[in-house]
């Protein structure tokens, strides 16, 4: 089996604009210069409601195929997506109200993933086979936080972990950080300090921000992630990255809804929602509305491009082209409720001190 990066769009399919780099496109336009006071809250529950049942209608898409241990069977198109609807929907089920339908579809999603992943035993197969991958860590990651844990899956990974191969792992810089709240979650010592991968990212080193483009836009966003947990951590976040997004989150949300990047669109909604302190209420109040009409009737979110306007059509996009952008609008939808309704709630403990294994 290939291993691969289990986030952010597939290689093969568009994810920017001319370069890189979002500009004018198929979109519906900049949004307004004055939004509407309560425009995201008159949006969000619709739109969670609707990714969520678009996601649960087609949750056998989901399912591993038969031959998902084999060499050939390609990640992205398997455990990849199945991963991300374990991580989502985890971070959905824990941003919701206890309850709430949402809360309790998002927690049938995670259930069902941990199904299809034989409970861990699956996950322990794939590090027996690939022990220096770390794919199958961060998959059994999002369970673990979760509460979901295997034990044999555990003791493989303990010596794995503690290994000079693990902690000298050559990959860019935010997919470290992954690694890193990655160990969190399972709760082992962390390989490496998060603050000294953090400054070598983009968004640690506050790039220029005109030096904004499709692939810097998903490493910021999933350095954000990483950092905090999938939002549920705002307070992980330094405050002068925390006033440089909420200065120059706006004009790059901009840009992506002029371009039609409804998938990077939406994980910088989630961004926004997991910074630490009140909610940036004039950038969620402008941007969801738009979101919220790109949504079709069906609850599903293009990644990019032209939004089909025809209410009729149950699948008006292959699955391979809308499931990620859907899955992300109902993670955000969720951490935007939460910081507008609940400003300065966080859920978890507070990170503590990490030291180095080797």
């Amino acid at each position: 089996m290939t291993t691969t990066a289990t986030e952010g769009p597939s290689q093969d399919r568009p994810a920017e604009g001319p370069r890189g780099r979002p500009g004018p496109g198929p979109g519906p336009g900049a949004h307004r210069e004055h939004p509407v006071p309560g425009g995201a809250l008159a949006v969000l529950p619709g739109v969670l409601r609707g990714a969520l049942a678009w996601t649960d209608a087609h949750r056998a898409r989901f399912a591993l195929p038969d031959d998902v241990l084999e060499p050939h069977t390609q990640v992205n198109a398997s455990l990849k997506p199945l991963g991300e609807l374990a991580q989502l929907g985890s971070t959905i089920r824990r941003a919701t109200a206890p309850g709430s339908p949402e809360h309790e579809l998002s927690g049938e999603l995670v259930a069902y993933a941990w199904e299809q992943v034989e409970a861990g035993e699956l996950l322990l197969e794939l590090l027996r086979a690939e022990p220096f991958a770390a794919y199958p860590y961060e998959i059994y990651a999002a369970f673990a936080g979760y509460g979901l844990r295997h034990e044999g899956f555990e003791a493989l990974a303990r010596p794995l972990t503690a290994t000079r191969a693990w902690a000298h792992t050559e990959q860019h810089a935010n997919r470290q950080l992954g690694l890193v709240n990655s160990e969190r979650r399972v709760g082992v010592v962390t390989h490496t300090d998060a603050g000294a991968v953090l400054s070598r990212t983009w968004l640690g080193g506050l790039s220029e921000p005109w030096m904004f483009e499709g692939p810097s836009g998903y490493a910021l966003t999933h350095t954000v992630f990483h950092l905090t947990d999938w939002g549920l951590m705002p307070d992980r976040v330094p405050a002068g990255i925390d006033d440089y997004l909420r200065t120059w989150l706006p004009a790059w949300a901009d840009g992506c809804l002029e371009s039609g990047q409804w998938d990077l669109t939406g994980e910088l909604l989630a961004v926004a929602a997991s910074l630490p302190g009140p909610a940036p209420g004039p950038l969620l109040d402008a941007v969801w509305p738009v979101l919220a009409d790109v949504q079709h009737g069906s609850g599903c979110v293009p990644e990019t491009g032209p939004p089909v306007r025809d209410t009729t059509a149950p699948d008006p996009y292959p699955f391979i082209d809308c499931y990620h952008s859907t899955l992300v609008t109902a993670f955000a939808a969720a951490l935007s409720l939460r910081s507008l309704r609940s400003p300065g709630q966080t859920d978890g403990s507070a990170p503590g001190r990490e030291r180095r294994t080797a």
